[in-house]
């Protein structure tokens, strides 16, 4: 259950998330509605993915996605590699975002917000450095400055910089620029999956080169360019 009494990351964010997300329900509900046919259709049910991810203060909720994998097996019953359980239906969803519009209705609970650090699985939240824990300092978001920075292009510690570099630096006028650069990126259509990956691959704790946090405090590119 959601805790009301917990404060944004500034005053008046909830209410921007709320007014963002109702606003634009003539648009993305009946779009909804049919992406949800597309994905029964083209991949059966269940229509939706629901898995649990670490959330504001590293509580667990139910990340609502789109399915866009198909439930494939090998003869041992075992779920085949993602690469070869992601359809072309599924993976056009991924590129376009439209996997993720579900993920609004997470923001009318109070679980997520329009813009924050991605929500990830709860398996990592013991794997990060003290530093990089800090991402959930905030609600996770349905867009976020790694997302508008190269998305899953980036390494996990380049990420997790850029995660905690947003909850150092968030304000409105931040979240109107990274709303804005989210239309580029999803144009675009750069990012979506890490290099030799169908998707973007576990993250299993840090090794060289890779450092555990950034002790500057601040990201490699603190203020990327328009085109992630």
């Amino acid at each position: 259950m959601t805790d009301w009494s917990v404060m944004p990351s500034y005053r008046g964010k909830r209410a921007l998330d709320l007014a963002i997300v109702l606003l634009a329900s003539p648009i993305w509900l009946p779009l909804l509605l049919i992406v949800a046919v597309a994905v029964r259709l083209r991949l059966g049910s269940p229509v939706f993915f629901r898995q649990a991810r670490a959330g504001l203060n590293d509580r667990s909720f139910k990340l609502l996605k789109f399915r866009t994998m198909t439930d494939d097996r090998d003869a041992s019953g075992h779920l085949l590699p993602d690469a070869q359980r992601l359809t072309p239906f599924g993976r056009w969803l991924r590129s376009t975002s439209l996997d993720e519009l579900p993920e609004l209705v997470n923001v009318l609970r109070g679980d997520m917000s329009v813009t924050g650090p991605r929500p990830l699985l709860i398996q990592y939240v013991p794997l990060y450095s003290a530093n990089h824990r800090r991402r959930h300092e905030v609600r996770p978001g349905v867009t976020g400055l790694a997302q508008v920075s190269g998305r899953n292009a980036l390494t996990w510690p380049e990420r997790f910089d850029l995660d905690v570099w947003y909850v150092d630096h968030a304000s409105l006028s931040l979240d109107m620029s990274i709303l804005a650069r989210t239309a580029g990126a999803l144009l675009g259509r750069k990012g979506i999956s890490a290099p030799g990956e169908a998707t973007m691959p576990y993250f299993t704790g840090y090794s060289s080169p890779e450092r555990p946090q950034n002790t500057s405090g601040t990201p490699r590119s603190p203020d990327p360019g328009p085109s992630p």
